[in-house]
């Protein structure tokens, strides 16, 4: 099979695409034709190095698929050849003709569901799902501030957080990013290239401030949103898109009654795959009742994944950006 290689490590430029051997599926396993694979940012830190699971050299970045059933390992009910399906075998693999994916991570597609649109839901809406209901257990009539609105997770949070009845505040970094956010249902936003965001957070609320803040970006974003949570709010620590792990006063916690929570989606699906699985199946009935509408900006053929992983390393990407091997 043709798949996405990287043989050291570095930019998005190290990807090459080359011919390896065809997997076979193990005890557990589903092979899948990806028709589609998501780029996410845990893609980039691995090719540097930089992520806190580092595989061995070479490998195939990509963790999401949806695709086609083509193979079933020993062990595996409840799938057949044929079935139209989203999944991920780990942290890797996905850039790829065919993929491996466990049984217990993998979910049922409708068909009339578009892969490329379904390679979203897994680690954009799973992570923002387990981050809003597991996490924060954002209540309807809250506020839920979302930093990095129109990135992968964030857009995926705003939609989430609209389905699940809170007031969304959206901030990002451009006014088209702003208006993405409110096609997809945000109530207000923030442009936090030229706004005060702590002062805008506060006055959006009337200085009560968020119940919740859903931060994926890090950086210098992290503490004016943290200072302007409301009492009794929840900080969700979901990544650091921005590159700087932020030195938070942990004083802000105690003076707001405040809980700062880690989102660790990728640990969780691991730990607990029924309830993550539960997850899954939420969104895709959420997805086909047209509570959440995922949104694909860019789309790659597999000879241009290097582009399509420099289009997320830019922040060009709105939404979510695919590879699909098929093309």
């Amino acid at each position: 099979m043709r798949a996405a290689l990287v043989r050291s490590h570095g930019g998005p430029e190290v990807i090459e695409v080359a011919t390896v051997d065809d997997p076979e599926p193990a005890e557990g396993q589903i092979l899948v034709e990806v028709a589609a694979c998501s780029v996410t940012f845990p893609d980039l830190l691995m090719l540097r190095n930089m992520y806190q699971f580092k595989p061995d050299l070479p490998f195939i970045p990509g963790s999401e698929v949806a695709g086609i059933v083509c193979g079933i390992g020993p062990g595996v009910q409840g799938f057949s050849i044929g079935d139209r399906v989203l999944g991920t075998g780990g942290s890797i693999g996905g850039m790829a003709e065919l993929a491996l994916v466990r049984a217990d991570s993998t979910v049922a597609l409708p068909e009339s569901a578009d892969f490329a649109k379904a390679a979203g839901l897994l680690y954009g809406y799973g992570t923002s799902y387990h981050a809003l209901a597991d996490r924060a257990h954002l209540a309807a009539g809250e506020t839920l501030v979302v930093l990095g609105a129109a990135g992968g997770v964030g857009l995926a949070a705003v939609e989430l957080g609209r389905a699940m009845g809170a007031r969304v505040i959206a901030a990002a970094s451009s006014p088209e990013k702003l208006e993405l956010c409110v096609e997809h249902g945000a109530d207000d936003t923030i442009d936090y290239s030229s706004d005060d965001l702590k002062a805008r957070i506060r006055e959006l609320t009337g200085g009560t401030g968020a119940d919740v803040v859903y931060d994926p970006v890090g950086g210098p974003y992290s503490e004016p949103a943290l200072r302007s949570t409301a009492w009794d709010g929840r900080f969700l620590v979901v990544g650091f898109a921005a590159g700087e792990i932020p030195r938070i006063p942990l004083n802000l916690a105690l003076l707001r009654g405040a809980s700062i929570v880690g989102v660790f989606w990728g640990s969780f699906s691991a730990r607990y795959p029924e309830r993550n699985r539960r997850n899954l199946e939420t969104l895709v009935e959420w997805w086909c009742e047209g509570r959440i509408l995922p949104h694909t900006s860019a789309r790659f053929a597999l000879d241009q994944a290097a582009d399509a992983v420099e289009t997320l390393a830019g922040r060009r990407a709105m939404g979510k950006v695919v590879v699909e091997p098929q093309r």
